[in-house]
This record gives structure tokens, sequence and C-alpha cells, in this order.
């Protein structure tokens, strides 16, 4: 066995190299295991904001079609809609007077749809923050 400059043999130097480079695969790998957990967090957050935009859209969207289609307000279905959607209607009450027709059955709710308008783009820049955070993907 020859022996290194610094006293030791190549069997004990050849030792400590591959231990160093496990060491050194182990750490890429926790690393690459923290990034995909991080991932899964953001994607998990990003569906999140998705599905609760959606759903208010589509509340708003019925509460739009039965204002427009004259539906009875004292309807269990109707007034369901019209208390869940409240709330979120606030904001934007008294933004707009909403056209109605002749007899003033039908109201086309214009504070409906601006109030849509708003919640999507809210849900979109909420979407690109956490884009944003989640910072560049690596591509393989």
């Amino acid at each position: 066995m020859s022996q290194t400059p610094h006293g030791r043999n190549d069997f004990d130097h050849e030792r400590e190299l591959i231990q160093n480079q496990e060491v050194y695969r182990l750490r890429q790998e926790q690393a690459r295991l923290r990034a995909a957990q991080r991932q899964t967090r953001l994607a998990w957050v990003r569906n999140t904001i998705t599905l609760l935009v959606g759903a208010l859209e589509v509340l708003l969207a019925i509460r739009f079609f039965l204002r427009l289609s004259s539906a009875n307000p004292d309807n269990p279905f109707a007034q369901t809609i019209y208390n869940l959607s409240a709330p979120f209607m606030t904001p934007f009450s008294t933004l707009f007077i909403s056209p109605t027709d002749a007899d003033a059955t039908r109201i086309f709710d214009l504070n409906n749809l601006i109030a849509m308008v708003v919640y999507a783009l809210l849900g979109g820049l909420a979407v690109a923050l956490v884009n944003y955070f989640q910072g560049p993907v690596e591509r393989r």
C-alpha cells in the first residue's frame, strides 16, 4: 500500500472520499425533499384559493341569475343564496343603481357583476402572490 503525503494509505483516502460523496448526496436529497414539501404546501394553498374564489363566483352568478329572472325572494333556495352572498355583496351594494325592466321585476344587478370581477381579480392576485413566494420551479 502506498502512503499519501499526509501519512494515510490509499484505501483510507478512498473510503473517506466515498463517505464525503455520500454525505453530499444525502444533503442534496434533503434539500430536494424540503423543496418538494414547500411546493406541495404552496400548491395546496393555491388550490384552496382557487376553490374558494370559484365557489364564491358560482354563488354570485346564481344570485345574479335569480335577480335577473325575478325569482321569488321568499323561496327558501333564493333566500339561502341571498343570505350566503349578502356579506360578499355589502361592499358593492350602493356602487351603482341597478337598471330594471318597466315594471321593476327583473333587476340587472350591475353591482353583482362588478363584485364577481373584483373577487376574480383578487383571487388571481392571491394566486400570483403564492406563485411569487414559490419562486422559480426547477425543471429537469
